[in-house]
This record gives C-alpha cells, sequence and structure tokens, in this order.
C-alpha cells in the first residue's frame, strides 16, 4: 500500500468518523429540542389542571349554594301552600 493510498484510507475513515458524530449530535439536539417540548407542554397541563381545579371548586360551592336557595325556596312554597289551605278551609274555600 503506497503513502498515498493509506491517507486516502485514513482520509475516509476520518469522514466516516465525522459523519457518524455528526449524526449523533443531530440526534442529540433533536433529542434535546424533543425532552425540552415535552417539558413545556407538561408545565402547560400543569396548569391548565390547576385552573380547572379551581373553577371545578368554585363551580362546587356555587352549587352548594344554588342547592341550599333550591331547598329555602322550597320550604318556604310548602309553607305558602300550607298557609292558603288553611285560609281557604277557614273560610270556606
Amino acid at each position: 500500500m503506497t503513502q498515498s493510498s493509506k491517507l486516502d484510507a485514513a482520509f475516509t475513515r476520518l469522514s466516516a468518523a465525522i459523519g457518524q458524530l455528526e449524526a449523533a449530535v443531530n440526534r442529540r439536539l433533536d433529542s434535546d429540542t424533543t425532552v425540552a417540548a415535552l417539558q413545556d407542554e407538561l408545565q402547560r397541563l400543569g396548569e391548565d389542571r390547576a385552573r380547572l381545579a379551581e373553577t371545578l371548586d368554585t363551580s362546587e360551592g356555587r352549587s352548594d349554594r344554588l342547592e341550599s336557595a333550591n331547598k329555602e325556596v322550597s320550604r318556604r312554597l310548602v309553607s305558602a301552600m300550607e298557609s292558603i289551605r288553611t285560609v281557604l278551609e277557614t273560610h270556606g274555600g
């Protein structure tokens, strides 16, 4: 093997090694980008979950107040109907 052919073979191996290194670096950069994007998405999901939990708590509180008001209205209606019934019975209605 001549010096020139040895040099060409070494250059070919070096070029192949550099190509493999570039490919590995690109894979790593893609992976880092993917991980960063997933972390951002996870953070957004956490924020959305916190907002939804707060909205749910507010809605549950409102539901409880509406249920209490509904019970009070129902109680008052029953009382009013009994009063009307009593008045009607008293006055021959």
